[in-house]
């Protein structure tokens, strides 16, 4: 039987053993987590570092709007703070070179083109500013125009465009900030999903191991245990045989080999006691 099994598996080509098979599963699982691992992981990444770029972006254009409001208030309040005043020692100076640079650095910060017109629009709103309150010194010189009335007839109103246009550049850069946001939270759902696919093909393959081990294995297992225990007790004959190519069909032709050899070892103790029986009772026989 065992030179049979011998050349059977010479002549099968390659064999895997029983440690190969459980190794090769356990790998197999140990693949697919990683390899879904390293997908959510390189997806968390990518889209972490796109979207914090544009998030990094808005967040700098809010400040930037901010520091354009704060400039363009505390000219208005001083243009305000001089109005119906008849001492003035010197009028209130503006920094067009930081309100332009910040203009700019507000255009190039802006991701978003549909944005882009609006920064425009705070240019604009700006140039008419300045224009309308150049005319201050002139106001402030001229005898037959009110201070007051200029300044809240004609400058307040341009202010107000200016403010505005500024304010809806904010709310749009807001909104931005609020729609990466929601990407990021999406993109992170979505880096998530191969980690999920991952544990559930995991989980599948667990139980698709464990069936396998315990159709293929421990199940054999017990039934050669049985086997093995009904004939040391009822002397019966050990017929069990499953298909196989690992070291525990090998084990099932060992353990059928020492049967049969122990079964014709007790058949030829039994003759010889026999034999050994009919010759003391012939002895016996002769004497008498």
């Amino acid at each position: 039987m065992r030179r049979k099994l011998k050349i059977k598996n010479r002549l099968g080509g390659l064999r895997l053993s029983l440690r190969m098979k459980l190794t090769l599963s356990l790998m197999a699982i140990a693949m697919v987590l990683l390899i879904s691992s390293a997908i959510s992981i390189l997806e968390y990444r990518g889209m972490k570092n796109y979207v914090s770029d544009l998030m990094a972006d808005d967040i700098r254009s809010i400040n930037v709007s901010q520091q354009l409001t704060s400039v363009v208030d505390n000219y208005n309040l001083s243009i305000l703070a001089i109005i119906g005043d008849d001492e003035i020692s010197k009028l209130p100076e503006f920094d067009q070179d930081k309100f332009v640079s910040f203009c700019d650095s507000l255009k190039g910060s802006l991701t978003e083109q549909q944005l882009v017109p609006l920064a425009d629009s705070v240019l604009y709103s700006y140039s008419a500013y300045m224009l309308t309150s150049l005319e201050l010194e002139k106001v402030i010189l001229s005898d037959f125009i009110d201070t007051r009335t200029w300044y809240f007839d004609r400058l307040q109103p341009v202010f107000a465009r200016l403010r505005s246009d500024i304010d809806n550049l904010s709310a749009a850069i807001y909104d931005d900030l609020e729609r990466n946001s929601e990407t990021f939270e999406l993109g992170f759902s979505r880096s998530i999903i191969p980690g999920i696919v991952a544990v559930g093909v995991g989980v599948m393959l667990v139980f698709l191991l464990l069936f396998f081990m315990l159709s293929l294995y421990v199940n054999p297992l017990y039934k050669m245990l049985d086997g093995i225990d009904n004939y040391r007790r009822f002397n019966r004959k050990y017929t069990y045989v499953f298909d196989g190519d690992d070291q525990l069909t090998e084990l099932n032709a060992n353990i059928i080999e020492l049967i049969d050899e122990n079964q014709q070892m007790r058949r030829r103790l039994k003759l010889r006691e026999e034999k050994a029986a009919e010759s003391e009772s012939a002895s016996n026989t002769g004497k008498e």
